[in-house]
């Protein structure tokens, strides 16, 4: 970055960051304690809650914590860290989200102030991770290591998160603000089309910059984001963001929720006037001044080194002897196992189903981010762990610590990698268990082998609001749920076609059919089935879908959609014993 007066250095950033998020802790524990006294109403607590990432639950008397992971980016003490949290508070448990937060559960009020200090002892916060806030600022985890990347976006995800931190034009905005980085590769896939803003890294004569994107979104009623800028030079970034929270924080509908979000702005006063709007801002920004901007060089960002270790014999790893012949190994090659631009690298992927992880789960890899790469734990936004700098030679001994670690599935980034939210299990919103169809639906997919198949994408929420990204799996699912027989069943409405299209732009699913829960996973076989058998080709499975259409697809899976008799296990939701009852709390992603 350019030298400005806007600058702050990182050694600033960071001697105030502990003192402001320790002071921040403890006014919330006062508050919490106050609450517990009856002194606070739900309402006079709940953006106390919600601002330092603490979300109520189904179940009363408990909450859900949220930890921001900035651009998917740990150090090996970090993932320690949240290890320990998860065995001190949570039952030993951690949940990975679509937005490279870890979440933990169940999580008693009076423990909360506790577990949040515990966070901040490895620089950690929830801050932010809820309300109507800036959220978590999300990026590939393996910008820098793609061959055919522009730049590192990593020192920007840094910069950007930390300039609108604790910030008070950000304290209180109409809605959530997602804001999301893409190195400009090929192997990078952040759907920046999604977020409220996107900035694609270019470089131009030269220059290093951003392409930027503006008033994406998903939820019920998803939205493309439009472009804003062809070429942002990368030490305006942080004002021009500036520019555009702005906006949204002025003409924001704060009457409606369901309205909020920066693409209802866009939708209502059209995209000239946004931009106008925008451009009034920043030049008022750029005049007068606005938010520092950290200063995050590449070689020492987020408090660790990014350096490139020396070739090692990864010294903890497992002694193997002769090399045998391993189906299973070579699978977990294919499927797991990337090279990274730095030579006689690679990056290994762990499949983590449904971003569920136990501490020791976490342990293990904090250990072999250190005996076998660079003592980095990358987080995606697909619910799976990445380490790189792993020496090509040292791969099958990597894996058979994976194997002892429970850690070795196949298949990461493929149709049985499903993708979901956590759903019924705590959400006071969901409808439906949707990790628990997501888990099914891996079981059900499992035995492909065509290959063009095994590439397709399952993404399952349990509401309409899209925490699973359904709108964008090849296949999507999201819970709502029937009455049969004056009992309530549970179902999943059917998504196919999501994704990128043939020209690399990210395009949303059709909608289908809704199905019995239980029906769901037939409905994908019949599905896929019938794309093995009639594709055209070279026909995409987006192209394929587009070429039957919605209708054809209705009469292909009517008789599960419209079943003549049911089973009793289908008044089941999937992983339950007992039938389903809709129990619906007041939601707070909307908060």
């Amino acid at each position: 970055m350019l030298q400005d007066p806007n600058l702050v250095t990182r050694q600033e950033v960071e001697a105030n960051f502990d003192s402001t998020v320790r002071e921040d802790i403890e006014k919330f524990r006062e508050a919490a304690k106050t609450y517990i006294a009856g002194e606070l109403t739900d309402d006079q607590f709940r953006a106390q809650r919600l601002r330092r990432g603490v979300y109520s639950q189904r179940q009363p008397g408990v909450h859900m914590i949220r930890t921001k992971i900035p651009g998917g980016i740990l150090t090996a003490d970090q993932m320690d860290n949240l290890a320990e949290v998860a065995d001190t508070f949570a039952e030993g448990k951690g949940h990975l989200t679509t937005r490279q937060n870890m979440q933990y559960h169940f999580i008693p009020l009076p423990q909360v102030a506790d577990l949040l200090h515990k966070l901040a002892d490895a620089r950690l916060t929830t801050r932010e991770a809820c309300y109507n806030t800036v959220r978590n600022v999300t990026a590939s985890p393996l910008s820098g290591l793609l061959a055919d990347e522009a730049f590192d976006v990593q020192p920007h995800v840094r910069a950007v998160s930390l300039a609108f931190l604790h910030n008070e034009l950000t304290d209180s905005l109409p809605r959530k603000f997602k804001i999301a980085f893409f190195s400009g590769g090929k192997q990078d896939d952040m759907a920046l089309a999604i977020h409220d803003f996107g900035a694609t890294a270019v470089i131009r004569d030269g220059k290093r910059g951003f392409r930027t994107v503006i008033g994406g979104g998903l939820g019920p009623l998803p939205n493309e984001a439009a472009l804003l800028d062809e070429f942002l030079p990368e030490e305006q970034l942080v004002p021009r963001i500036e520019a555009v929270i702005m906006l949204f924080s002025q003409y924001g509908n704060r009457g409606n929720k369901n309205k909020a979000r920066l693409k209802f702005v866009l939708r209502e006063r059209g995209f000239e006037w946004v931009k106008q709007t925008i451009e009034a801002n920043y030049a008022g920004i750029l005049a007068n001044g606005g938010t520092l901007t950290p200063q995050i060089v590449p070689e020492n960002f987020g408090g660790f080194q990014s350096v490139t270790p020396a070739l090692g014999d990864g010294g903890q790893l497992p002694v193997l002897g002769a090399t045998p012949v391993d189906p299973e190994f070579d699978r977990w090659l294919e499927s797991n196992v990337r090279e990274q631009k730095q030579p006689g690298y690679a990056v290994v992927t762990i499949r983590v189903p449904q971003g569920n992880m136990v501490a020791t789960e976490m342990r293990a890899l904090a250990q072999l981010s250190r005996d076998a790469g660079d003592s980095i734990v990358r987080v995606d936004i697909d619910q799976n762990i990445h380490l790189a700098f792993i020496p090509v030679n040292n791969l099958r001994r990597v894996f058979a610590a994976l194997q002892t670690a429970g850690l070795a599935a196949s298949g990461a980034g493929e149709l049985v990698d499903t993708v979901s939210c956590p759903g019924a299990y705590s959400c006071n919103l969901a409808l439906t268990k949707s990790m628990n169809l997501a888990a099914a639906m891996s079981e059900a997919v499992s035995s492909y082998t065509d290959k063009q198949v095994r590439g397709l994408s399952v993404k399952v929420s349990g509401c309409p609001n899209s925490c699973g990204q359904h709108w964008i799996g090849s296949l999507g699912f999201y819970g709502n749920s029937r009455k049969v027989d004056g009992k309530e069943v549970p179902f999943y409405m059917m998504m196919l076609g999501g994704g990128y299209d043939g020209e690399g732009m990210l395009r949303f699913g059709l909608a289908i059919s809704s199905l019995p829960a239980k029906l769901a996973p037939v409905a994908a076989r019949r599905v896929l089935d019938h794309f093995i058998v009639n594709r055209e080709e070279g026909e995409s499975f987006r192209d394929y879908v587009l070429r039957n259409k919605v209708a054809f697809f209705k009469t292909m899976l009517a008789d599960l959609a419209k079943p003549t008799e049911y089973s009793d296990e289908w008044f089941m939701d999937w992983g339950d014993s007992e039938n389903y009852s809709l129990q619906l709390g007041r939601g707070e992603c909307a908060s």
